[in-house]
């Protein structure tokens, strides 16, 4: 019997939706330290406070002017070694005094890992995410599983089983395809989900998997993470498999 299609989804679909978005007005927005456009989404907003402290803002929401970056960890670093990122602030701010932390690199990192991990714990509350190894394989035998996480202390044992599942799911045995490695381990993973030893995940909703893609591939391409399954076959970016 012909198992049910499964729409899992990509870093690839984010990326086609955002050009084929583009079309319907998506907010751009131009990064302060290589003048490049792009979805306002996969930038990083960095604000200033009334003190005229620069803190990250991943989720966008603090009042006042912005100023928008997208870079690598390593490249933030120095850029900000370099002074080139206060006098690119300096001129996003207007010439306002501003100080810059020497932990921003490194705040924008723990917000970007928050903001991953918030956003499985609500999906998991909505009931779209599914944890354990043998539930997970179950759902992927099924053909439910839109994307698959694996903690990065996995076993390697584990992942294999887990991605086979995948494979035999999607009636794709033998082409390699299968879960992504988060940038942490089972002990956030769980405390994200509320639950015990959480080492794999599954999510069953396609949109879903695009609300955690979308948080996902920023955390990673700033901190230039290879947690794909296939490292070899494409950038190093979080991917489940495309239709």
């Amino acid at each position: 019997m012909r198992k049910p299609h499964n729409d899992s989804v990509s870093a690839s679909d984010i990326t086609n939706g955002d050009r084929a978005g583009k079309a319907k007005h998506t907010p751009e927005r131009k990064c302060i330290l290589t003048g490049k456009h792009d979805a306002r989404d996969t930038l990083i907003r960095l604000a200033i406070g009334p003190d005229g402290q620069v803190a990250p803002d991943v989720r966008a929401k603090a009042p006042g002017r912005g100023a928008w970056i997208s870079v690598t960890k390593a490249e933030l670093i120095e850029a900000q070694a370099k002074g080139k990122l206060k006098g690119a602030l300096a001129r996003a701010f207007k010439g306002a005094a501003l100080s810059v932390p020497d932990s921003l690199a490194d705040d924008i990192e723990t917000q970007l890992q928050r903001l991953t991990l918030d956003r499985l714990g609500l999906e998991a509350r909505s009931g779209f995410l599914v944890s354990g190894a043998e539930k997970v394989d179950t759902a992927c035998r099924s053909g439910q599983v839109a994307l698959l996480l694996h903690a990065s202390d996995a076993s390697e044992d584990g992942r294999k089983k887990r991605d086979q599942s995948l494979r035999v799911g999607l009636e794709e045995e033998g082409s390699g395809k299968g879960g992504t490695i988060l940038p942490v381990d089972r002990g956030p993973l769980s405390m994200a989900l509320g639950r015990d030893n959480a080492v794999h995940v599954a999510i069953t909703d396609r949109a879903a998997a695009q609300r955690i893609l979308s948080a996902l591939t920023r955390w990673q391409f700033y901190t230039g993470c290879d947690t794909g399954a296939n490292a070899d076959d494409g950038p190093p970016v979080a991917s489940a498999v495309s239709d």
